[in-house]
């Protein structure tokens, strides 16, 4: 089993009365998640049950809440107990469903998963306002793929794996930039085998989501704008443009990417600005949520080389989903900087009391260099700190009140922007 870094935060919230609420994209492990927390509780002689509407047998216990009691009763009695509903966004109303089950008050604690579908992503958040907590559950990140691909020898000594076996790194970096990080995907032996299930996973996701549940009938043009999303990672959307290249309205661009976002596929970044009449303030940027379902979609999955001149855009990727991992907290935004003048900063940590920007260079620095553009927020805005993100280089300069940190890319894992 691949061990998830949620896993123990999950475990822990299994002491609260609110749901446990697991999302995320398809494919991603929420269902071994969940039997992996049932197995630790029956081994302690905990009383469980595990249904989901993804097994035939199972769904005739989702076709009510007293038909579901019952069921729960019947296994596991009338005393405290917990309560798995696997898939939950297969049934309509699910939260009607689940909060109706929540508000009479049962002595059985729900952990319950389902996929980033827009009926559970929206509709259930509005019903169990209050009445949950939201666990996101993404494709294996770099510190779970090399914990996994080391054995888990390492463990709190990664950052000494890093630094001592620098070639390894290299090369388990550049595995984890071509193929992401899907468990399957990740588990798969071969090359020929990882893309069948990369491609299951994206003909899936196309399928069932998009087609399927959401309804989308311009089926050609939303797998075109995944290709040009993945083509411009790191670059301004222009919807203007994209209305014109894909040959349908700007109202409908928006929608196929606003369901992009909500089905866990990409991220939207907005511009970081004090001044909005200067700076660019209606060009967004998107980043895939996983690197191998980019390279697949744009046909690069087993062409993808480490000399390609876009590897600077996939890695900018990565650096983008290791900051998400590190800021959930409310008071944390993660945006980009770029004014009329073409200057730019790849990301702005923006906090309530403090402005983070960050540099992003596929680059091995022989020593400190800093480009225009960044000197530029430097002077602009005087941050206390400041980071430049590459292949290799740590070293840490001083450029007028602020320091800055030039920083390996496996450092960026270990930092606290607290």
């Amino acid at each position: 089993m691949i061990k998830r870094q949620i896993f123990d935060k999950v475990k822990k919230h299994l002491e609260q009365k609110e749901i446990s609420l697991i999302v995320g994209p398809r494919q991603t492990g929420k269902t071994t998640l969940m039997r992996a927390l049932k197995e630790e509780l029956d081994r302690v002689q905990e009383r469980t049950l595990f249904l989901s509407m993804d097994i035939e047998p199972d769904r005739q216990f989702f076709s009510s809440q007293q038909t579901l009691l019952q069921k729960i009763q019947l296994e596991i009695g009338k005393e405290r107990g917990y309560v798995f509903l696997d898939e939950i966004q297969r049934k309509e109303d699910a939260g009607i469903f689940l909060k109706g089950l929540y508000d009479m008050d049962l002595p059985y604690k729900f952990i319950v998963s389902g996929s980033g579908s827009l009926e559970l992503k929206e509709k259930i958040h509005e019903s169990l306002a209050g009445r949950k907590r939201i666990f996101e559950l993404y494709p294996l990140s770099f510190q779970e793929f090399v914990n996994f691909r080391t054995d888990y020898r390492y463990g709190h000594k990664l950052h000494d794996f890093f630094r001592v076996e620098s070639e390894r790194t290299k090369a388990l970096f550049d595995e984890h930039l071509r193929f992401g990080g899907y468990p399957r995907v990740v588990l798969a032996q071969s090359i020929e085998e990882k893309q069948l299930e990369i491609r299951d996973i994206y003909q899936a996701y196309l399928e069932r989501d998009i087609y399927h549940l959401l309804g989308v009938e311009k089926e050609e043009a939303f797998t075109h704008l995944v290709r040009i999303i993945a083509s411009q990672i790191g670059n301004l959307i222009n919807v203007s443009e994209l209305s014109s290249a894909l040959g349908i309205s700007v109202k409908t661009v928006k929608q196929y990417l606003w369901y992009l976002e909500k089905t866990f596929i990409v991220h939207k970044v907005t511009p970081y600005y004090k001044n909005a009449r200067k700076e660019l303030t209606k060009s967004s940027m998107y980043y895939f949520v996983d690197a191998g379902l980019r390279n697949y979609s744009l046909g690069e999955f087993t062409t993808f080389s480490t000399s390609s001149p876009t590897l600077g855009f996939v890695f900018q990727n990565f650096v983008f989903n290791a900051l998400r991992e590190k800021l959930l907290l409310p008071s944390f935004h993660l945006h980009f900087w770029r004014t009329k003048d073409r200057a730019e900063v790849d990301f702005v940590i923006d906090k309530a009391v403090e402005t983070i920007p960050l540099e992003v260079k596929y680059k091995d620095f022989k020593k400190p260099e800093l480009d225009r553009s960044f000197k530029s927020f430097l002077s602009k805005y005087a941050p206390k700190r400041a980071y430049v993100v590459n292949l290799t280089l740590e070293e840490e300069i001083t450029i007028g009140k602020t320091k800055v940190a030039f920083i390996p890319f496996h450092k960026l894992l270990f930092i606290s922007f607290d």
